[in-house]
């Protein structure tokens, strides 16, 4: 059947006549006169072939088809009310989706244990998937939907259909053994230069920000190796004299976890500039309740983490 000439309006009509059995107060719960009510009505007898509703000394009577009819349009009332509550964003945190997040290691251990509790909490059906984001912005994936936010600190150039908001803003320092024996007086240029060096590098590229750096003073240092991780290089300084440049929470969270590392400022000369962390969407999300949600806890959570 077509119904393309049905009056779906006539279904809450019926709805609210049934539930109250009194047309006064059913004209007041839908904001109608009563002769509105009545010519809704009158529409619903047409429609249905039957009265429908009779008049009685407290009311309104159902007729056998009313009855008959009430149980299906209780439900496909209640089903209209939750598609329409779907678009309006409420009970948005009780959605069933997958969200894919592309990022890096260093801001997985950096997010993650605080943000997923909150998730875990408040939209216990939301799944998060993280992808490495492997140096580059997911522009295609972010455009095409399978990719919903994107998370670094090295993204520009953005098209004009991305949002960016700031999560972090970070200094770099030199993480290394405590026994290393060429920072015994500290932390200086020469001490810097004589250690071998460990880097993360995405691209494979091992020309990064100290290394342009240095160039600018004339030098050069000797790169032991390049990893495709932020965490990964923190666990190999150890027992070494090898020097690892990174961000300040990352050498942080390595200390912490082994007291046999040591922190150290940049010698003075050595100046980089610091590192913003940027979360990454595109507009076709910018309006969704649940993903701009999830963007303003992944926010709070950074703003925690440091003044």
């Amino acid at each position: 059947m077509n119904i393309a000439n049905k009056d779906l309006n006539l279904l809450l009509v019926f709805h609210v006549l049934y539930q109250e059995r009194n047309a006064t107060q059913a004209a007041q719960r839908m904001a109608l006169s009563q002769p509105a009510l009545s010519h809704k009505l009158n529409k619903l007898r047409h429609a249905f072939g039957d009265p429908l509703f009779v008049r009685a000394p407290r009311g309104l009577t159902p007729t056998p088809r009313a009855h008959q009819l009430a149980t299906q349009v209780q439900r496909l009332v209640a089903e209209l009310e939750a598609f329409y509550d779907q678009c309006d964003g409420r009970d948005f945190l009780q959605r069933a989706e997958r969200i894919h997040l592309f990022t890096t290691d260093y801001m997985e251990q950096t997010l993650l244990p605080h943000l997923l509790p909150r998730l875990r909490a408040q939209a216990p059906n939301l799944i998060l998937i993280t992808h490495n984001t492997r140096g580059l912005l997911p522009r295609e994936e972010l455009e095409k939907g399978t990719c919903d936010l994107a998370i670094a600190g090295f993204y520009d150039n953005l098209p004009d259909t991305f949002h960016q908001q700031r999560l972090l803003s970070e200094d770099f320092v030199v993480l290394a053994d405590a026994g290393n024996p060429w920072l015994a007086r500290g932390l200086d240029l020469e001490a810097f230069l004589a250690c071998e060096h460990l880097l993360t590098t995405l691209t494979g590229d091992l020309n990064g920000l100290v290394d342009r750096a240095l160039e600018r003073l004339g030098h050069r240092r000797r790169v032991a190796a390049g990893l495709s991780s932020f965490i990964a290089p923190t666990r190999l300084i150890r027992d070494t004299q090898m020097l690892l440049t990174c961000l300040r929470s990352v050498a942080e969270e390595a200390v912490a976890r082994d007291t046999q590392l040591r922190l150290h400022p940049l010698p003075a000369v050595l100046e980089l500039p610091r590192v913003d962390v940027m979360q990454i969407w595109h507009e076709r999300t910018e309006a969704d309740p649940l993903r701009r949600w999830l963007r303003q806890q992944i926010q709070q959570v950074a703003g925690s983490l440091r003044p």
